[in-house]
């Protein structure tokens, strides 16, 4: 147990710490960004960033994978934090930025949200997320990330920001450039440093000591609107006074907004606990990340941070640097702590492009590029499943286009079991009428399976075998029903056989009349067989 808790933590210190230290400088113009997308300080979505990552790290269920603020769950925040500001400036409440107040209340509630998940062990539905539907994430995800970059080419000119012409667009595409070459070609000569991390120092020492002139994180943050990265801890949040009085009328949505974000931190980070599985080859917890991400989120609400879930690109940077440790992740939120306490004049010098670069090269790696290759081999609904996710992730967000692809695929598969059921006719020696089942009987299969049966022409005994055929829900087993009774009122024997014990239960309990028609057919060695291989799988 000890050693298992060590190789989790820390499987090769060097790389962890070299990750870590790679994803930091990473962590901080994305939490910037989206710290500007929800229309809050920098310093509350840094200081989410920390508490998220630190939390997660240690205690979370993906060793490697990073946590952060996000923009998926930015753009759920906004709304209600500019509701909250206009409800302040109406009461003319004694309550500095109203909306940002609410804010952290309301992470309380999604934490406890994701808490609650994982203690009831609902991490694990993430498996039964279709191989389409995740290609479809992976593949929006990147173009997320990239669209996310190219906001990042613009800047300031006379108090407007505008994308960059001229020299300044040359000098961005070819610090671009440079860092995605770095990173392309350095592994192929070593793999003992992060060629990420090579590449931020490198571009920041040509821009710092060649005295190229390029955006940097510091005027990124200044352009944004936003003071800089120096500031003090977090301090625990005790302005209550009067700010409980502010909701009402409002906890309609304060809740809603705390179950939209407890969804989109959960659908995202275990979506992106997922894909870290199958890059490494192993398997992290489900449930314990619901804890865990639960857990930090409350953390924040309660500590002044922005709250949010895993980011995949962080996490791809991560694993592709040699994190696969704890350790990694707990680097990058301490590193990222200490560039706000005490690094914040160098940090504010690195140059955006070299971050961009990173994320460009994040994109080129996440994107499922095989996802061409195969679009026409594979069947038509998976493919139409995999673009629509693909375009809802751009177009609405992560949680949005996960469901709506898991429900795609849920009703493409109940057609196809639909159409499949089959009624098999035959007659036996003493003339009874067999309709052999094949196909699985449920809610939608029973008009089809009404269509095979006559009661009124077919002979005075019918038998109905399920030996090739499973009730699957209650809808089957009202059909079935309805079809035993359809027989029964018009004076003709009716026998069902090799029906499932827990149908059989089901039509028990409905009507106890029905123990005479249920058959246990025990002269079928079929039946033995069948009932052995279920026992032994039990």
């Amino acid at each position: 147990m000890i050693q298992k808790t060590i190789k989790n933590f820390t499987q090769n210190p060097k790389n962890d710490i070299l990750s870590g230290l790679t994803v930091a400088l990473a962590l901080v113009p994305e939490a910037v960004a989206f710290a500007f997308v929800a229309g809050i300080d920098p310093l509350v979505g840094l200081y989410g960033a920390f508490m998220m990552g630190i939390v997660t790290a240690l205690f979370g269920g993906r060793p490697g994978m990073i946590s952060g603020a996000t923009g998926a769950m930015a753009v759920v925040m906004v709304h209600m934090i500019q509701k909250g500001n206009e409800v302040g400036d109406a009461l003319a409440v004694p309550i500095e930025n109203l909306g940002l107040q609410w804010l952290f209340i309301t992470l309380l509630f999604v934490g406890a949200i994701q808490v609650a998940a994982g203690v009831f062990r609902l991490g694990k539905f993430v498996r039964l997320i279709p191989h389409p539907v995740m290609m479809g994430f992976v593949n929006g995800l990147a173009i997320v990330i990239f669209l996310s970059q190219i906001g990042l080419f613009k800047e300031n000119v006379n108090g407007t920001m505008q994308f960059m012409q001229g020299s300044h667009l040359y000098i961005m595409l070819g610090l671009v450039l440079l860092t995605m070459a770095i990173m392309f070609g350095l592994p192929k000569l070593t793999k003992k440093v992060p060629a990420a991390l090579v590449a931020i120092v490198v571009v920041a020492c040509i821009t710092i000591f060649g005295g190229v002139e390029a955006s940097t994180v510091g005027s990124f943050i200044k352009d944004g609107g936003g003071a800089g990265l120096q500031g003090g801890l977090p301090t625990f949040q005790a302005q209550i006074y009067g700010l409980f009085d502010t909701l009402n009328g409002h906890w309609g949505l304060i809740l809603s907004t705390a179950s939209i974000l407890a969804a989109v931190g959960l659908i995202e980070s275990l979506m992106t606990l997922n894909l870290i599985d199958e890059m490494t080859e192993t398997r992290g917890s489900g449930n314990r990340e619901c804890i865990a991400q639960g857990a930090a989120n409350i953390l924040n609400g309660m500590f002044g941070g922005m709250g949010g879930c895993a980011m995949i690109g962080q996490s791809i940077i991560n694993v592709n640097s040699g994190g696969r440790g704890r350790l990694s992740g707990a680097v990058a939120a301490i590193a990222l702590l200490c560039f706000v306490l005490f690094g914040a004049p160098l940090i504010e010098q690195i140059p955006i492009a070299a971050l961009v670069g990173v994320m460009f090269m994040v994109v080129i790696g996440t994107f499922a590029w095989s996802s061409f290759r195969i679009l026409h081999k594979i069947p038509k609904p998976d493919a139409f499943v995999l673009i629509a996710v693909s375009a809802i992730t751009v177009w609405q967000d992560l949680a949005i286009a996960v469901i709506a692809g898991v429900i795609m695929s849920a009703l493409v598969f109940a057609w196809k079991n639909a159409t499949m059921i089959r009624a098999r006719k035959t007659t036996k020696d003493d003339g009874t009428l067999v309709y052999t089942i094949w196909g699985p009987l449920f809610f939608g299969s029973v008009q089809n399976f009404n269509s095979k049966f006559s009661p009124k022409t077919d002979p005075s005994k019918v038998e109905i075998d399920f030996i090739e055929s499973k009730v699957s829900d209650h809808s089957g087993v009202e059909a079935l029903r309805n079809m035993a009774n359809k027989y029964l009122e018009i004076g003709k024997d009716v026998k069902l056989t090799h029906l499932s014990p827990d149908c059989k239960t089901l039509l028990l309990k409905w009507d106890p009349e029905f123990e005479h028609v249920i058959e246990e057919a025990i002269d079928d060695p079929r039946y033995y067989v069948v009932t052995d291989i279920l026992d032994s799988e039990v």
